[in-house]
Protein backbone atom coordinates (compact mmCIF):
# COMPACT_ATOMS: atom_id res chain seq x y z
CA UNK A 1 0.00 0.00 0.00
CA UNK A 2 1.33 3.43 -0.88
CA UNK A 3 1.60 5.88 1.97
CA UNK A 4 2.59 9.52 2.38
CA UNK A 5 5.77 10.20 4.33
CA UNK A 6 5.66 13.70 5.84
CA UNK A 7 8.15 15.95 7.58
CA UNK A 8 6.33 18.89 9.12
CA UNK A 9 8.46 21.91 9.99
CA UNK A 10 7.74 24.98 12.08
CA UNK A 11 6.57 25.31 15.69
CA UNK A 12 5.21 21.77 15.84
CA UNK A 13 6.79 20.31 18.98
CA UNK A 14 5.48 21.12 22.45
CA UNK A 15 2.14 22.34 21.08
CA UNK A 16 0.15 19.09 20.98
CA UNK A 17 0.72 18.50 17.27
CA UNK A 18 1.24 14.72 17.54
CA UNK A 19 -1.82 14.12 19.74
CA UNK A 20 -3.90 16.34 17.45
CA UNK A 21 -2.70 14.43 14.38
CA UNK A 22 -3.52 11.07 15.99
CA UNK A 23 -7.09 12.25 16.69
CA UNK A 24 -7.54 13.60 13.17
CA UNK A 25 -6.07 10.52 11.46
CA UNK A 26 -8.17 8.12 13.53
CA UNK A 27 -11.29 10.18 12.86
CA UNK A 28 -10.59 9.80 9.13
CA UNK A 29 -9.90 6.05 9.44
CA UNK A 30 -6.24 6.31 8.43
CA UNK A 31 -3.32 4.13 9.47
CA UNK A 32 0.30 5.03 10.15
CA UNK A 33 2.26 6.85 12.81
CA UNK A 34 3.62 10.23 13.93
CA UNK A 35 6.71 11.12 15.98
CA UNK A 36 8.97 14.01 16.94
CA UNK A 37 12.35 14.32 15.26
CA UNK A 38 15.49 15.60 16.98
CA UNK A 39 15.67 18.54 14.54
CA UNK A 40 12.40 20.00 15.92
CA UNK A 41 10.17 18.77 13.12
CA UNK A 42 7.43 16.14 13.25
CA UNK A 43 7.59 13.06 11.02
CA UNK A 44 4.58 10.99 9.98
CA UNK A 45 3.59 8.18 7.65
CA UNK A 46 -0.08 8.21 6.65
CA UNK A 47 -2.03 5.65 4.61
CA UNK A 48 -5.63 5.04 3.68
CA UNK A 49 -8.18 6.13 1.09
CA UNK A 50 -6.67 9.00 -0.90
CA UNK A 51 -9.53 11.48 -0.25
CA UNK A 52 -9.10 10.96 3.52
CA UNK A 53 -5.31 11.31 3.25
CA UNK A 54 -5.72 14.57 1.34
CA UNK A 55 -8.17 15.86 3.99
CA UNK A 56 -5.56 15.15 6.67
CA UNK A 57 -2.77 16.79 4.64
CA UNK A 58 -4.87 19.93 4.29
CA UNK A 59 -5.49 19.93 8.05
CA UNK A 60 -1.77 19.34 8.74
CA UNK A 61 -0.91 22.60 7.00
CA UNK A 62 -2.88 24.38 9.77
CA UNK A 63 -2.28 22.02 12.70
CA UNK A 64 -3.65 22.65 16.19
CA UNK A 65 -4.17 26.22 17.41
CA UNK A 66 -0.76 26.65 19.09
CA UNK A 67 1.21 25.29 16.11
CA UNK A 68 2.80 27.19 13.25
CA UNK A 69 3.48 25.07 10.17
CA UNK A 70 6.15 26.57 7.93
CA UNK A 71 6.60 23.72 5.48
CA UNK A 72 5.61 20.11 4.81
CA UNK A 73 8.01 17.92 2.85
CA UNK A 74 6.08 15.01 1.35
CA UNK A 75 7.10 11.80 -0.43
CA UNK A 76 5.42 8.52 -1.27
CA UNK A 77 6.60 5.42 0.57
CA UNK A 78 5.49 1.89 1.40
CA UNK A 79 3.59 1.13 4.59
CA UNK A 80 2.97 -2.42 5.72
CA UNK A 81 -0.64 -3.14 6.63
CA UNK A 82 -1.16 -1.77 10.08
CA UNK A 83 -3.65 -1.02 12.75
CA UNK A 84 -4.98 2.32 13.84
CA UNK A 85 -2.86 5.45 13.62
CA UNK A 86 -0.42 5.78 16.54
CA UNK A 87 1.98 8.17 18.19
CA UNK A 88 5.57 7.00 18.58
Amino acid sequence: MNAHHLRIEGRVQGVGYRAWMVREARRLGLTGWVRNRTDGSVEAVVAGPEPAVQTLLTACRRGPLAARVDRIVEALTDLPEGEEFQQR
